[in-house]
C-alpha cells in the first residue's frame, strides 16, 4: 500500500467541540496535519481555495449551506480535492448525494477513530470509501453510475411499486402476478427499507420520478 509523504486536512462541521475531537484523532498520526477549519460550507469553499488541501472531512448536514451543495462546488473548483462526508444519517438518498456531488468517502458519525483515519488512507489512493456499518453493495452501485436506490431494487421489487404506484391493493397485485398477499406486503416491506420510503404516497412519487410509470401526480 501506497502513502503520501503528508496529508494536509480540512475540518468542515458547525460543532467546533466534533472538531476538536477529529483534530486530536487525525494528528496523532505523524503524517496527517490539520490545515484549516471552517463551520459551515461557504466557509470550506473559501478556506479550501486558499489552503488547497489534499483531503476534506466534512459533515453533511449544515446550517446555511449544507455539505452537499459545499462538496459540489468544491470539487468543480478543485477536483483534486477528497471530500469525504461525515453523517448520522445512512440513508440512500445522502450517501449518493455526497458522492455525486464529488465527494470519494461517507463516514458515519458514530464510527471509531481508526475507521476515520483508514478512510482518509483510503480516498487519497484515489478509492472511494464507504462506512463499513453500511451496505457495501453500494460502492459497486456508485461506480457503475447507477441511481443507487433504484439499482437495489430487483425486477420482481420494480414490478411490484409500479403497481402499487398505480393504485393497486396487495390483493390485485396477488391476482396480477400470481402471488399471495402476504408475499406482496413482503415485497412492498423490502421495497421501504431498500429506498428509504415509509408511506405509499413517498413509493407513489419515487416511482414517478424513475420512470417506473407514467402515472401523474
Amino acid at each position: 500500500m501506497t502513502y503520501i509523504n503528508e496529508i494536509k486536512i480540512i475540518l468542515v462541521d458547525d460543532h467546533k467541540l466534533l472538531r476538536d475531537g477529529l483534530r486530536n484523532i487525525i494528528e496523532q498520526r505523524s503524517n496527517m496535519h490539520i490545515i484549516g477549519e471552517a463551520s459551515d460550507g461557504r466557509e470550506a469553499i473559501k478556506v479550501s481555495s486558499k489552503l488547497m488541501p489534499d483531503v476534506i472531512v466534512m459533515d453533511v448536514a449544515m446550517p446555511g449551506m449544507n455539505g452537499v451543495e459545499a462538496a459540489k462546488q468544491i470539487h468543480k473548483a478543485q477536483p483534486d480535492i477528497k471530500i469525504i462526508g461525515l453523517s448520522m444519517h445512512s440513508g440512500k438518498q445522502f450517501i449518493q448525494g455526497m458522492f455525486k456531488a464529488g465527494a470519494f468517502g461517507y463516514l458515519l458519525k458514530d464510527g471509531d477513530a481508526d475507521e476515520l483515519i483508514t478512510a482518509i488512507t483510503t480516498v487519497v489512493q484515489n478509492k472511494r470509501y464507504l462506512s463499513k456499518d453500511i451496505n457495501q453493495e453500494f460502492l459497486a452501485v456508485l461506480k457503475s453510475g447507477e441511481d443507487i436506490v433504484k439499482a437495489l431494487l430487483s425486477s420482481r421489487e420494480k414490478e411490484v411499486l409500479q403497481l402499487i404506484a398505480e393504485g393497486n391493493s396487495s390483493k390485485k397485485i396477488g391476482e396480477i402476478l400470481f402471488l399471495s398477499s402476504k408475499t406482496i406486503d413482503v415485497h412492498r416491506n423490502n421495497i421501504m427499507r431498500k429506498i428509504d420510503l415509509h408511506t405509499i404516497p413517498e413509493l407513489t412519487k419515487y416511482a414517478i420520478q424513475k420512470g417506473l410509470t407514467t402515472l401523474d401526480i
